[in-house]
């Protein structure tokens, strides 16, 4: 287990999964018949106890231990995601206004499904973190710039042109908020992000992967289909910046967490968003490909769906869905 990360609610899971280790060792190492045979017995019997603590645990998981495992850095990003589930990924690069933002990537890619036939070029988009100090400064830490929300509608727009769905993948604690940021017109570029990617005439699927902050989620998180991963959070604001601001603490961010109804089952009660991504127990992060290949199944059928629609109707369906959010009748 060296390297591994191992989250605080984890550790009574990985401290019995270690002693399983070690009593497999010892069954190796052991001599006499006897002593295998105890060992074969207590093993079968600690066995059961991991897998009945491993299904109490992630089954019961509070919103802010879902917060943790979204922020995960094992967890598959959008670079993985593309890989494991298209082919030909060809990346494209700059807002031609500024430069390239490598929090955000972009670019298409072949989508198939060989069970079906299913065979269809998409525009991929999404952030992208890095995996270590140095990735994680390459990336900005998956805090895109206005440059970044501007490269993301010139693939859309791109995309458009060729009569291709869009499929963006969403994975960002917020948006940049430097000073140079906001120089540049970060607020205009996600706010003209919203009003394009309202009226885009090709269909539009959004998935957040992991962590889905603020505008800096929402800059790519306009689509006929939103969906969520199971251990992913959708929020205005992070626990910790809302503890802050209600409690002048971060101590609170559990209680924050709690108040803001951030998780997929939440936002699925709520109507924000359309389908929850199960995840393997544990994670994505556990069986990464497994993941994609149950995302890439629904991504495959929501496409058969929506492009049979004409362009208008999916516009016209998609200003209605998000019109319609935050509606309250008393």
């Amino acid at each position: 287990m060296a390297g591994k990360v191992i989250l605080d609610f984890e550790k009574p899971l990985f401290e019995l999964e270690a002693k399983l280790d070690e009593m497999r060792i010892c069954l190796k190492d052991s001599a006499r018949e006897q002593d295998a045979d105890m060992l074969h017995r207590d093993i079968a019997l600690l066995e059961q106890k991991v897998d009945a603590l491993r299904r109490s645990i992630y089954k019961n998981l509070t919103r802010w231990q879902k917060v943790q495992l979204a922020r995960h850095p094992e967890r598959p990003y959008t670079l993985d995601y593309i890989y494991m589930m298209t082919r030909d990924f060809v990346e494209l690069s700059g807002d031609r206004h500024f430069k390239d933002d490598k929090a955000i990537v972009g670019g298409f890619a072949r989508l198939e499904e060989s069970a079906t036939g299913f065979s269809q070029t998409v525009m991929m988009i999404g952030h992208q973190k890095g995996r270590d100090t140095k990735s994680n400064l390459y990336r900005n830490f998956g805090m895109a710039q206005p440059e970044g929300y501007r490269k993301a509608l010139r693939l859309m727009k791109l995309a458009e042109k060729f009569r291709k769905p869009v499929i963006t993948l969403i994975d960002t604690p917020g948006a940049f908020p430097g000073i140079e940021a906001e120089e540049r017109g970060q607020a205009e570029a996600i706010a003209r992000n919203l009003f394009e990617m309202a009226r885009l005439s090709v269909p539009i699927i959004c998935v957040i992967i992991g962590e889905g902050a603020s505008g800096g989620a929402i800059g790519i998180g306009v689509g006929d289909r939103v969906f969520m991963a199971e251990n992913s959070w959708y929020s205005v604001i992070s626990p910790e910046s809302c503890s802050s601001i209600l409690w002048r603490s971060w101590n609170y961010k559990e209680q924050a967490a709690e108040a803001l109804k951030l998780t997929a089952d939440d936002l699925l009660r709520q109507g924000i968003i359309d389908r929850i991504v199960p995840e393997p127990l544990g994670g994505a992060h556990t069986e990464p490909e497994v993941m994609a290949g149950t995302l890439k199944e629904m991504l495959v059928g929501e496409l058969r769906d929506l492009m049979s629609k004409e362009p208008d109707v999916l516009v016209r369906e998609r200003v209605e869905k998000f019109s319609g959010m935050g509606v309250w009748d008393e």
